[in-house]
Parts: C-alpha cells; structure tokens; sequence
C-alpha cells in the first residue's frame, strides 16, 4: 500500500471514530457514503482495442455514463460488466474473443467509474444502470461480470422475466452484501453500533435487508445458464460465500474452481478466458 493511501486511510478511520463519539447515526451516513465511494485509480493508457471502439453515451440519472461498442451490428450482443473501483478496459482481452464468436460487444462504465461522471454507487443504481443500457442499446444475449458487476448483474436477472437462452458469466462475483460491509467496518475498525447502523441504512434504502441483497437470495429467480469462476485463495470475496450457492445444486449453474489466481489475476487467466468462450 502506497504512503498517500495510508493516510487517507488513516484520515477516514479518525474521521469516523470521532464521528461515532458524537452520533452513532451521523458516523454511519458518513461510513456509508465511503463504503459507496470507489477509490481513485491511476488512468492508464487507452488499451488498443478500445480505440477502434465505437464511443457511447447514456445520460442515467445525475449520472454521464461512457461506453464503447464493437461489431454493431449483430444478432448477438455481449455485455462486460466492471467491478468496484475497476473500469471496462481492463477486460479489453474479452473483446476481439468475442466478436471472433460473432458477437457484437457493449462495455460501459458504472457511475463514479472510469470515464463516467459520479462520486458515489451502490448495487441498487449499478443494477439500475444496466437496465438502461440494456434498455437503450439491448437486448443482451450473454454477459461477462466481475466481482461488483456480478452482484449487480444478479440484481438484474432476478428482476428479469424472460431469461431463455441467456447466458451468464460471474467471475469472483461479489456475492453477499453482508460480507462486504462486515470487511469494511473491519477495515476502517469500525464499531459494532456503528456498523449496525449502517445496515439499517441500507434498509431504508433499499427495502432490504443487507443478506437479501446477495447471490443467494438472487439465484432462485435466476434462470438463465450460469458460469461461476471463483479462486479458492480469493481474499476479497470468499470462495466460501460462492460454496452457498453451489450447495443449492441449481442445474443451470455450474462453478469452476482455481488456485492461485486471487480476485483480480483471475479475469486475465487464459484458461479462464478460454472456459468462458467455450461456455459462451
């Protein structure tokens, strides 16, 4: 972790241990908006592919959202969905694979993401925004997501009434909300009111409860064809939360397990590219 990281770290753990001295509420409306604030990263170069993309724009509430679009037109299309604090180009090895496949290829940036406008997310408007996209630039036949995107994603299938002949690739999804904050407030040292608090604010947010909000909860309405690729040493989203999915023994999921490649080197395996482009 970089100097300047730390102290901001620091910054915010003393931020809001003073905040929860003086109101356990006012702590976790701050905890909260950080917990749905995507850390700044560094811009890297625009990687090849995307400069013979097409460049897109959607206005999604407040938001300015920037995608890109190969191969239009197709009779399939694919959509990539980035995770937390991430952006779509850095699934660019995704996109000549699939058009290769006879697919025409959407990537968008979430709000407060990459080249979109927005300081703040949260599942509920990461979910909303691809039903826009759906909705605009639609319909999608397959999707690629990761970690966040995976959540949100399922967030969106669950809604969906039509799902034959979807397919559906979760790559370290980030399955359980629960899970998410718990590592937050642990992170942050976060006390237990505080951090109780901010469940309730999710509540009033969303009109569910923090494990409603899950895989879990989302998979019994999912019926399209699911890959789900997990790594068993994944230190940011637990093989353990995926096995409680797996336990449930749908029959159109299927899971495949590595070793070694953690949550971000996992989606620039080329044995997992490869299993999703046979799956896909």
């Amino acid at each position: 972790m970089k100097l300047a990281q730390k102290l901001v770290i620091g910054y915010y753990k003393t931020k809001l241990n003073i905040f929860s001295k003086l109101s356990t509420r006012k702590a976790a409306e701050k905890a909260f908006e950080l917990f749905c604030t995507p850390f700044a990263f560094e811009k890297k170069k625009l990687p090849p592919v995307f400069e013979k993309a097409e460049k897109l724009h959607l206005k999604f509430e407040t938001y300015d959202l920037v995608g890109y679009r190969w191969n239009h037109p197709q009779a399939k299309k694919a959509m990539i969905l980035h995770g937390f604090s991430s952006t779509v180009k850095k699934f660019d090895h995704f996109v000549m694979p699939l058009i290769k496949k006879g697919y025409e290829v959407i990537a968008f940036d979430a709000p407060a993401h990459g080249d979109s406008s927005g300081k703040t997310i949260n599942g509920f408007q990461y979910r909303d925004m691809i039903d826009a996209v759906y909705n605009r630039f639609g319909p999608v036949h397959s999707f690629i997501a990761h970690s966040f995107g995976g959540l949100a994603l399922s967030l969106f299938m669950e809604e969906q009434q039509y799902q034959d002949h979807k397919k559906i690739v979760l790559i370290a999804p980030a399955s359980e909300t629960n899970r998410a904050v718990d590592t937050f407030a642990a992170f942050l040292n976060i006390n237990d009111e505080v951090k109780e608090e901010m469940h309730k604010i999710i509540f009033e947010k969303s009109g569910r409860t923090s494990d409603e909000i899950s895989i879990l909860h989302a998979a019994k309405k999912m019926k399209a064809d699911v890959l789900w690729i997990h790594d068993e040493e994944d230190d940011v989203t637990p093989w353990a939360d995926a096995e409680k999915v797996k336990a449930m023994n749908y029959p159109n999921f299927q899971f495949m397990l590595t070793k070694g490649l953690g949550h971000r080197r996992i989606y620039r395996d080329n044995k997992v590219k490869k299993a999703v482009m046979e799956f896909l």
